[in-house]
């Protein structure tokens, strides 16, 4: 299948293009930044160049994965990220519906799901986070613009009969969260796996996963992230004492952090919750928080990325 990658010089698209080609497809990146993966550097919000490409190459399916992100807020002004992230989403929509494509995969972001209460977590218990979520508050524009997204996906499924799948992915990543500062970035991504992140690796498979699929689903919004190994049941006692929670299904992790001089987390307020994932697409991260104590008790290389020094291929560009 011919398919059209959006953001391919981007961190997921540089593990995803391998992989589908590897699946037997034929990869068109399109990125605003020169990368290995992009074969055509232009934008998404380019209505012009995008119908070239479905001409010129022959686009049978979309994975749009390009977008302007939560750490762009402090960079963009909200107008660019209604340029690239809603008409750039409505530009491919529309490209894809002309060709008679049957199939188009959207990256969203678990972001849209955190309002600013749920952020805070000022609540007695932890939030369990999954599709049935609502009513939506996404607290920044990168949220509203990727909640608006969704919502051009579900018309096009519901107007033109278009099968769209949207993932919402939680974090993956390399470098440093932008707004905590308070453990180090292994420590942290690797707490993560609890509830909250997935691997690239993992987020790049479920992208084809996803495509495969799509035509046969229809239409369906899936969280994205690592299994937890929490229960609803322990969603307090994860508030008050996460350390104890964690303990009880990993007993050897106190121990394992410990001789890593790390820190578990000793409160959680929201967890990810990949089931639905899992059940309507088949699919279930390979990644998870017992392959990171794995690692640490094997003396192997941590099974996700961490570089502290990754910047953004477009920003690379933007200053060149």
């Amino acid at each position: 299948m011919r398919v059209l990658l959006t953001g391919s010089s981007g961190w997921l698209g540089r593990f995803l293009a391998p992989m589908l080609r590897a699946g037997g497809h034929e990869v068109t990146g399109l990125d605003v930044a020169p990368g290995t993966e992009t074969a055509i550097v232009g934008s998404v919000a380019d209505r012009p160049l995008v119908d070239r490409i479905f001409g010129e190459h022959g686009i049978e399916a979309v994975i749009h994965g390009g977008a302007l992100h939560k750490p762009d807020v402090a960079r963009y002004p909200a107008q660019a990220f209604v340029d690239v992230n809603v008409t750039g989403t409505l530009n491919l929509l529309d490209a894809a519906r002309q060709a008679g494509n049957d199939r188009f995969v959207f990256t969203s972001t678990t972001s849209l799901m955190i309002s600013r209460e749920i952020r805070e977590e000022a609540g007695e218990a932890a939030v369990f986070l999954d599709e049935s979520v609502g009513p939506l508050a996404p607290r920044n524009i990168y949220g509203v613009t990727k909640l608006s997204a969704e919502g051009l996906c579900r018309l096009h499924h519901l107007e033109h009969g278009m099968s769209v799948l949207v993932l919402r992915t939680a974090r993956f990543f390399p470098e440093d969260d932008d707004t905590h500062r308070d453990l180090s970035g292994e420590n942290m991504k690797a707490n993560e796996f609890l509830n909250r992140r997935l691997s690239v690796e993992d987020a790049a498979a479920a992208h084809v996963a996803a495509l495969d699929r799509a035509a046969e689903i229809g239409f369906d919004i899936l969280v994205a992230s690592a299994p937890t190994p929490f229960r609803r049941e322990e969603a307090r006692e994860l508030k008050t004492d996460a350390v104890a929670v964690i303990a009880r299904h990993f007993p050897d992790a106190p121990a394992l952090y410990r001789d890593r001089g790390w820190q578990l987390p000793k409160t959680i307020g929201r967890v990810y919750d990949a089931q639905r994932m899992e059940r309507v697409l088949g699919f279930r991260c390979r990644t998870d928080f017992r392959a990171v104590l794995d690692a640490l008790r094997d003396g192997a290389p941590l099974p996700f990325h961490y570089d502290p020094a990754y910047v953004s291929p477009k920003e690379v560009a933007a200053s060149s």
